[in-house]
C-alpha cells in the first residue's frame, strides 16, 4: 500500500536495535541531533522507526542521506505517517502534543519487530544504546515495558499533587524513554477499569482515553500511568539516570544515580533546548547538534562542552557539571580506544 513500509523482520533484527520516535510540527531539527546522538556513540547496528507528518517525510530521508558514509552504515532507517488504528484519528492526533499519542500504537503497527527503544524528540543519548537495550534481558517473565519515574520525591512531584486518575507508584511515571518487549505486549491481556477481564493492548486504548479524557493532562504518559496502575507486575522501573529532566537537579540535585554513574539519556522536557532556563541541557544539545561527523570526539565535542559548561556553573544544574560529563566522558575513551585498537590492528604488520 502507498506510504506502508516493510519492516525488518526477525530474526536478522534481533541484530538490530529498533529505536521509534515521532516528529510533528516543528521537531525535525530536535529528532536528527537525537538520532545524531545514537548513532554517535552505539556499538551494534541500529534501526529507526521515524513517524512523521507527511511533509516532514522528504526532509528527514534528505537530511539522513548527507550524514557521511560512516555512520549511514551503521543504520538502517524507516519512515512511517502518523496512523491509529483504533477510535477517532483526529481524537489522538490532538492528544496532549500533536500526533504524541501515535507511541500507543507501535506494538500494533511494527508487527514483525520483537523488541523496540521508543524516545520523545528531546531526548539524547549520552552513552551507547546498546547499554540500555540490555535491561531488556532484566526483565522478569511477566515485564514487558520499562519507564522511569516522573520524579523522585512524591512531596515535590506532580501525580502526586495533581493527578485526577490513577498512576503508578507513588510518583507516576514518565514516558519520554521506553523499552518495550512489543511480543509480550502484543500477547498480554492487560486488567483494567473496563471491563472484569482482561483486554489486549489494542482492544484497550481508546475505552480507556474515552473513560479517564477529561481528567488527563499529560496525554499518552497518563494513559501509561493507568494501564500500568491496574497492571505494575509488567513493568520495569529505570533508575531515573536513564531519563534525566532539569527537575532532576532544578530542585537540588535529587537522581542518586546521575550522581553514582553519570547521565545516562538526557530529557530536555518542556522546551530546555530552545530557551535559558537551563544552560546546562541547552549546552550539551548546542555541542551535539554543532559536532561535525568525522571530527575527533574529544577536541570537537568534549572540549566544546567543557568550556560551555563553565558559564553555567551559576546554575543549579551547573553546579554539578560532573553529573553531564560523567557518561559521555566514559564513552569517548571507550570510541578512542577501539578505534586505536582497531588502528593498530590494521597496521601491525608494518
Amino acid at each position: 500500500k502507498p506510504g506502508e513500509q516493510k519492516h525488518p523482520k526477525e530474526p536478522s533484527s534481533l541484530q538490530c536495535m529498533h529505536l521509534a520516535v515521532v516528529a510533528c510540527g516543528d521537531r525535525l531539527e530536535e529528532t536528527l541531533i537525537m538520532l545524531k546522538s545514537a548513532v554517535l556513540f552505539s556499538n551494534r547496528r541500529l534501526c529507526f522507526h521515524i513517524f512523521a507528518e507527511d511533509s516532514l517525510k522528504p526532509e528527514f530521508e534528505k537530511k539522513l542521506k548527507e550524514w557521511p558514509s560512516s555512520y549511514t552504515k551503521k543504520f538502517e532507517s524507516n519512515i512511517y505517517p502518523i496512523t491509529f488504528s483504533v477510535g477517532n484519528a483526529q481524537e489522538w492526533k490532538k492528544l496532549f502534543k500533536p500526533c504524541a499519542a501515535q507511541r500507543l500504537f507501535l506494538p500494533v503497527i511494527l508487527k514483525d519487530v520483537d523488541s523496540l527503544l521508543y524516545v520523545d524528540t528531546d531526548v539524547l543519548f549520552l552513552r551507547p544504546i546498546d547499554d540500555i537495550w540490555h535491561l531488556l534481558r532484566e526483565f522478569n517473565s511477566t515485564q514487558l515495558a520499562a519507564m522511569a519515574p516522573e520524579h523522585e520525591i512524591p512531596k515535590i512531584g506532580w501525580y502526586s499533587r495533581f493527578a485526577r486518575h490513577p498512576y503508578y507508584g507513588s510518583t507516576g511515571l514518565n514516558s519520554g524513554v521506553m523499552l518495550m518487549n512489543l511480543t509480550r505486549i502484543r500477547s498480554t491481556q492487560f486488567k483494567n477499569s473496563l471491563i472484569p477481564g482482561g483486554l489486549s493492548w489494542e482492544e484497550m486504548l481508546y475505552p480507556l482515553y474515552q473513560k479517564y479524557k477529561n481528567y488527563i493532562t499529560w496525554g499518552d504518559q497518563d494513559l501509561l500511568n493507568i494501564i500500568f496502575y491496574f497492571n505494575p507486575e509488567c513493568l520495569y522501573v529505570f533508575p531515573c539516570q536513564w531519563n534525566y529532566r532539569p527537575d532532576h537537579c532544578m530542585y537540588g540535585s535529587n537522581c542518586r544515580g546521575a550522581e553514582e554513574e553519570g547521565v545516562s539519556i538526557l530529557h530536555g522536557n518542556r522546551g530546555v533546548y530552545h530557551d535559558d532556563k537551563q544552560p546546562t541541557f541547552k549546552a550539551l544539545y548546542e555541542v551535539i547538534r554543532d559536532f561535525p561527523f568525522e571530527d575527533n570526539l574529544f577536541q570537537s565535542l568534549y572540549y566544546p562542552l567543557q568550556s560551555k559548561f563553565l558559564d553555567t556553573v551559576h546554575t543549579l544544574c551547573g553546579r554539578i557539571p560532573q553529573v553531564f560529563l560523567k557518561q559521555i566522558e566514559k564513552t569517548m575513551k571507550k570510541v578512542y580506544e577501539n578505534r586505536v585498537i582497531v588502528y593498530l590492528g590494521a597496521n601491525h604488520r608494518y
